[in-house]
C-alpha cells in the first residue's frame, strides 16, 4: 500500500475538505493529550511554541471550513479535568484560556475580528486592558461580604479543585477585604505565582533534601497550591497578581481597567507593569517594551495579554467555546538550545496510533531541563530527516519540554541511518496501517492489543469520564496483567475477585500493595460511580472525535442512552432519516459522523454497552439553567444577515439559551430566523410549514 501523504505538511489553503476533517481529528486527538499531560499533570511534553502552533493550524483550517468544526474542537475546549485529592468545585462561570496572537498582525486581526462582531466603523479605537502574562497557577477566589470563603483552581475550565485552606496562606491572599463598593460577592481571579528569587532558593532547598526539583516556577507553584497539607503550602513565599473576576453581584465600573483598579483599593496585588492602552500601537510599543524588560523582571512572563476595556462590549463579544472574543495572549518568541537526539521511542495510544517521542540529552533551554520531546508521526521524521544520533536544534516557549525545530546535519555523526518507522506495533506485533489521506499509523490489534485495551480503560476511569478514585494508570496496567480487568465493564465486577487481589499474609494470597483497606476505598468509589450522567458516559466510551463537548450535544440532542443508541444504530443500518438527523446536529461534521457510526456498527461495541447497561445506570440529560428560557430545547436556524446581531452573536445568544443550533432546516426544526437575501433555507421553512421569524420577532421572543 502506498505511503498515506503526510496532512500535516500540507498548507491549509490546499486541503480538501476530507483531508482537512482527517487533519482536524488528529490535532483535536493531539491537542488533547497534551491538555492532560499540562493542566493535570503538571508534566508536559511540548513546547508552548510547537503547542500553539498545533491550536493555529486548527483554527485556520476551521476558518476555512467552519462546516467541519467539531463540538469537541480544541477551539471548544479549556484545560483538563482536576486531578484528583481535592474536592470539586464547579465555576459559577467558566475560567476560560486565551486564544493567541504571534505576530503584530495577529493582534490587528483580532481587533478587526471585534469591529466586525459589533459591527463597528473600520477607524473606530478600541481601548484595551494590558497586562504581563505570568506564568503561573490561575486561581478563582470568591468573597461573600467581603469575607474570602472559596478559592479554587481552574481546572477544565467548568470544574476546578478547592483549594481555599492552601490560597489562606498566601499573604497576596486579603482573607476580608477593606475600603468601598465591595459587593455582596464577587470571585476575583488571578494567578499565583513564584518570584524567580524564590523559586532559585525553593530547588536549592529541595536539593539539600534530596527531593527531586522543579522544572520552573509555574510547575513549583502548581505543585505548591496542590499540597493536600495546607501546612507545606504556608512555608512557601507564593505571590497572587488579581487581574480579571467571575461572577459578582456587582461590578464597581464600567471598564476592565477601573474595576481592576479598584481591586488595589481592597487590598489586592495587581501588576505594577500594567496599562490601559488607547490604540493598536499603545499595545505593541508595551509588547515591546516588556519584551526587553523580560529577562530582567523578577517573575517569569510569557507574553502580554489585551482585553477590550469597556465591559458592555465584553458582554456582547460573550466566548467563542474555550476562550473569550475580547481577549487575546500576545506571545514572546521561543527559546532555543542545541542537544542530541539520543534514541526514537514509540508510544501507542487508545486509538492505535503510534507516536513517535524524541529522547534527548538533557539540555536547559530558557533555565529549563528538557529530555523529551514529541516528534508527531513518521512523516514528520521524514520531512526533517530526523535521525538517531543527530544533533537537533530544540526550542522552548514558556515552561514545557521543546519541540525539534530542525537538524544540525554538519554534526551528524558517521553512519546514522535515516530512521525506519515500524510497520508493527511494538506491544503487540500486530500489523501497523496507514489509511489513504491520514498522517497516523495505527496498531491492527484493536482490543488484543494489550497497550490500546489499557489505554482505553484508563480514559474510561478518567476524571471528566466516569471519573473512579484509586483506579490509575498503574492499578490499571496491573489488574490487566493478572487478568482481572479487560473491559470497562469488569471495573464493576472486581468485587468477585477480592480474594484473589486482597492480601491475606497466612495464606500467602493475594497481590502485593493491595490491602484490604486499598481495596475497600476503590469498591467505594466504584459503587459510588454506579450511576452515570449520560454525556460522561458517552465521552468514556472513547469514541474517536467525541470528546466531553461532542458527549454533551449528544446528550442533549438524544436526550436518553436508549434514544441516542437506537439513533445511531439506524443511522449505522442506513437509515435515511436517523442519517438526517445526526447530519442536521450543528457541531457534528461527516467525519465525525462516520467514526459514530462506525462505533455502533462494531458488534463488540454493542456488546460492551450491553455489558455495561447490567451494571449502570445512565442518567438522562437534564437540561441546564437557561431550560427556563422561552427556546430552551428548540430547534433554530438562522439564515439571511441579521441587521442587528451579527451571525456568530446570534448563535452564540441562542445557544446560551438552550436552543438547538442547526445547519439546515428538517421537519424537526421550530424556528428559522430570517434576516435579508435569505435563501433556500427560507423556502424550504415554508414548503415544511416550519415557523419562521423575523430578526425583531426573534429578539422579542428571547426577551431582548
Amino acid at each position: 500500500m502506498a505511503a498515506a501523504k503526510d496532512l500535516s505538511t500540507i498548507a491549509v489553503e490546499k486541503l480538501t475538505a476530507r483531508q482537512a476533517s482527517q487533519e482536524l481529528a488528529r490535532l483535536a486527538q493531539e491537542i488533547a493529550r497534551h491538555d492532560k499531560l499540562y493542566y493535570q499533570k503538571d508534566a508536559p511534553e511540548i513546547s508552548d511554541a510547537d503547542y500553539d502552533a498545533l491550536r493555529r493550524r486548527n483554527d485556520a483550517i476551521e476558518a476555512r471550513f467552519p462546516d467541519l468544526v467539531q463540538l469537541d474542537s480544541p477551539s471548544r475546549r479549556i484545560g483538563a479535568a482536576p486531578s484528583q485529592g481535592f474536592a470539586k468545585v464547579t465555576h459559577l462561570k467558566p475560567m476560560l484560556s486565551l486564544g493567541n496572537a504571534f505576530t503584530a498582525e495577529d493582534v490587528a486581526e483580532f481587533l478587526q475580528s471585534v469591529r466586525r462582531f459589533l459591527k463597528l466603523p473600520a477607524d473606530e479605537e478600541i481601548a484595551l486592558a494590558a497586562e504581563p502574562k505570568i506564568d503561573g497557577l490561575s486561581a478563582n477566589l470568591r468573597y461573600e461580604d467581603g469575607v474570602f470563603v472559596q478559592g479554587a483552581t481552574r481546572g477544565d475550565g467548568a470544574v476546578g479543585e478547592d483549594i481555599t485552606a492552601n490560597l489562606k496562606t498566601i499573604a497576596d491572599v486579603p482573607q476580608r477585604l477593606k475600603g468601598r463598593n465591595v459587593p455582596a460577592m464577587i470571585e476575583v481571579r488571578g494567578e499565583v505565582y513564584y518570584a524567580r528569587k524564590d523559586f532559585a532558593r525553593l530547588n536549592a532547598e529541595r536539593e539539600k533534601q534530596g527531593e527531586p526539583l522543579f522544572a520552573n516556577p509555574r510547575n513549583a507553584a502548581a505543585g505548591s497550591v496542590r499540597q493536600l497539607d495546607p501546612s507545606i503550602t504556608a512555608k512557601r513565599p507564593l505571590k497572587f497578581f488579581a487581574y480579571a473576576w467571575g461572577e459578582a453581584s456587582d461590578l464597581p465600573g464600567d471598564t476592565h481597567w477601573e474595576v481592576v483598579e479598584r481591586f488595589k483599593t481592597w487590598g489586592f496585588e495587581t501588576n505594577p507593569l500594567a496599562k490601559l492602552c488607547r490604540s493598536e500601537a499603545d499595545a505593541l510599543a508595551l509588547y515591546a517594551r516588556l519584551g526587553e524588560k523580560r529577562a530582567d523582571l523578577p517573575y517569569d512572563i510569557d507574553g502580554v495579554v489585551y482585553k477590550v476595556n469597556r465591559l458592555d462590549w465584553q458582554e456582547r463579544l460573550g466566548f467563542v467555546s474555550r476562550a473569550p472574543r475580547w481577549a487575546i495572549a500576545h506571545k514572546f518568541p521561543a527559546e532555543q538550545a542545541v542537544t542530541v537526539l539520543e534514541e526514537i521511542l514509540i508510544q501507542v495510544g487508545r486509538t492505535g496510533a503510534l507516536t513517535p517521542v524524541a529522547a534527548l540529552k538533557p539540555v536547559t533551554v530558557g533555565g529549563v531541563v528538557v529530555s523529551r520531546a514529541t516528534l508527531h508521526n513518521e512523516d514528520e521524521i521524514q520531512r526533517k530527516d530526523i535521525r538517531e544520533g543527530d544533533h537537533v536544534v530544540v526550542q522552548r516557549a514558556g515552561d514545557v519540554i521543546p519541540q525539534v525545530v530542525r537538524v544540525v546535519e554538519d554534526k551528524r555523526p558517521k553512519g546514522a541511518r535515516p530512521y525506519k518507522f515500524p510497520d508493527t506495533c511494538p506491544v503487540c506485533g500486530s500489523h501497523a496501517e496507514r489509511k489513504e489521506g491520514e498522517a497516523v499509523r495505527r496498531c491492527t490489534g484493536g482490543l488484543t492489543c494489550p497497550a490500546q485495551a489499557v489505554e482505553r480503560l484508563k480514559h474510561f476511569v478518567q476524571r471528566n469520564a466516569i471519573d473512579i478514585d484509586g483506579l490509575g494508570g498503574e492499578s490499571i496496567q496491573e489488574l490487566y496483567d493478572l487478568g482481572y480487568l479487560k473491559a470497562p465493564a469488569d471495573i464493576y465486577r472486581l468485587a468477585r475477585h477480592r480474594d484473589r487481589i486482597v492480601v491475606d499474609k497466612k495464606a500467602g494470597t493475594g497481590v502485593e500493595g493491595w490491602g484490604a483497606l486499598r481495596f475497600a476505598n476503590l469498591e467505594r468509589a466504584i459503587e459510588a460511580r454506579r450511576k452515570v450522567a449520560l454525556p460522561r458516559f458517552i465521552f468514556a466510551l472513547g469514541i474517536p472525535q467525541v470528546g466531553e463537548a461532542t458527549g454533551k450535544l449528544l446528550a442533549r440532542n438524544y436526550g436518553t442512552l436508549q434514544a441516542w443508541r437506537d439513533a445511531m444504530q439506524r443511522a449505522a443500518a442506513g437509515d435515511a432519516d436517523a442519517l438526517a438527523e445526526l447530519d442536521n446536529i450543528e457541531g457534528i461534521g461527516p467525519s465525525m459522523a462516520e467514526d459514530l457510526i462506525g462505533f455502533f456498527g462494531e458488534p463488540h461495541n454493542l456488546k460492551a454497552l450491553d455489558d455495561l447497561g447490567a451494571e449502570v445506570e445512565v442518567e438522562a440529560f437534564a437540561q441546564p439553567a437557561a431550560a427556563n428560557s422561552p427556546v430552551a430545547g428548540k430547534t433554530v436556524v438562522f439564515t439571511g444577515t441579521l441587521e442587528t446581531l451579527g451571525r456568530n452573536e446570534a448563535k452564540a445568544k441562542a445557544e446560551a439559551l438552550g436552543a438547538k443550533v442547526a445547519s439546515s432546516v428538517s421537519k424537526k426544526t421550530d424556528y428559522v430566523i430570517v434576516g435579508a437575501d435569505a435563501g433556500s433555507k427560507a423556502t424550504k421553512a415554508r414548503e415544511l410549514g416550519v415557523a419562521t421569524l423575523t430578526e425583531d420577532e426573534w429578539r422579542k421572543l428571547i426577551g431582548e
